[in-house]
């Protein structure tokens, strides 16, 4: 990816790994994360991946190959999906919004995902293109949809629980302490990026870079795919069918394996948010081992210094791991003491896991003959 233009502007500090080329702050990292809070700030997004889908077939023939029920997705709303493996692993995630002739996806593989959808577009009437190159996304702390004549704009909808998902809260009757962060992704001509930040901050908005954006995520306990996302990642141990995966659309590629997790099994993982020793100067590495003693429980996933709570982190730990134990991470100042705060609970149990189901119906609530994972229909 091309480093951003506000690399230039004052202060500006870039960032490294999944948010290379745009900026990490612009000089001060505590006053960017108050104006986020306030909502009072726009922030460069311009590495994130844009892809486009046209065509009169896109919106059914996207429902079919995904998670989330996006066939009648109306103009101006925004959704959020996911391609799996055909085990049921998360291969993609993007945020999705149609403005009634193009459906915008906004995620972190754009090439990889814009070839998986090509190669399966068989007879549909659909067109795909990586958009990256010709459209930006500006990150504002807004939570409304765009206005008539306002370029298209994906609305986060974490973590509210969308129609068909459910929710691995620990406390799902509990406020999220995501419910007052709003974010949303403006969508602009590349062209026009500078332009169109100007003109926020022209109106007395602060420009932030990503350890703003980042800590408040973190804070929120909104997953994202470049940093939580493994091999091995089902969207139950994310919380992630919440916003993500409809249980009752019908097929998709992976549906089997969601089905079963939720119905008559138990996520491997959890994520979990870790409150870490506020006294050290240093922060663990992305990727850092989680230690219960000597043991390896877990992998830190995301870290940020959060302008309120101090250094935060999340992690994905094995389920059985103890939610009262105090677990320690290793960093370059040494070992960190870290408290657990829980996402995911600690049970594996969704809060409409349905009864124990007999032999008759365990097939089907397992998704036993879906097309999509090699089943067979009949």
């Amino acid at each position: 990816m091309t480093a951003s233009p506000l690399l230039s502007r004052h202060g500006a500090v870039n960032d490294s790994g999944a948010d290379a080329g745009v900026a990490l702050h612009y000089g001060d990292p505590v006053a960017e994360q108050r104006a986020l809070a306030a909502g009072r700030a726009v922030s460069d997004q311009s590495h994130l991946g844009i892809v486009t889908v046209t065509g009169p077939d896109r919106l059914t023939w996207l429902d079919s190959l995904s998670t989330q029920a996006i066939g009648t997705l109306a103009p101006g709303f925004s959704s959020e999906t996911m391609i799996l493996s055909p085990q049921g692993r998360i291969e993609h995630v993007a945020g999705v919004v149609d403005d009634g002739e193009t459906t915008w996806l906004i995620t972190e593989t754009a090439p990889a995902l814009a070839t998986f959808l090509d190669r399966m577009k068989f007879m549909r009437r659909v067109e795909v293109a990586d958009a990256t190159a010709d459209f930006a996304a500006i990150g504002e702390a807004v939570s409304a949809p765009a206005a008539a004549g306002e370029p298209p704009t994906w609305v986060d909808p974490w973590p509210g629980v969308a129609a068909g998902g459910t929710t691995y809260a620990a406390d799902p009757d509990a406020p999220h302490p995501g419910a007052d962060r709003a974010w949303r992704l403006v969508l602009v001509p590349r062209t026009t990026l500078e332009a169109e930040i100007d003109s926020r901050l022209d109106a007395g908005w602060s420009l932030v870079g990503t350890w703003a954006t980042e800590a408040a995520r973190i804070a929120a306990h909104r997953p994202r795919a470049s940093h939580e996302v493994d091999d091995t990642t089902l969207p139950h141990e994310l919380d992630w069918l919440r916003t993500a995966v409809h249980l009752h659309k019908g097929c998709y590629r992976g549906q089997e394996t969601v089905a079963k997790v939720h119905n008559v099994g138990r996520p491997p993982r959890r994520f979990t948010m870790l409150h870490l020793d506020g006294s050290a100067h240093t922060l663990p590495a992305l990727g850092a081992p989680v230690m219960n003693g000597e043991k390896t429980v877990g992998r830190i996933t995301s870290v940020a210094r959060h302008h309120e709570e101090g250094p935060i982190a999340l992690a994905m730990l094995k389920r059985s791991v103890d939610p009262t134990l105090e677990l320690m991470v290793p960093s370059d100042g040494g070992p960190l003491s870290a408290s657990q705060e829980l996402i995911v609970n600690a049970d594996g149990f969704s809060s409409d896991r349905p009864d124990k189901p007999g032999p008759t119906m365990r097939g089907l609530m397992m998704g036993k003959g879906c097309a999509a994972d090699g089943g067979d229909m009949t």
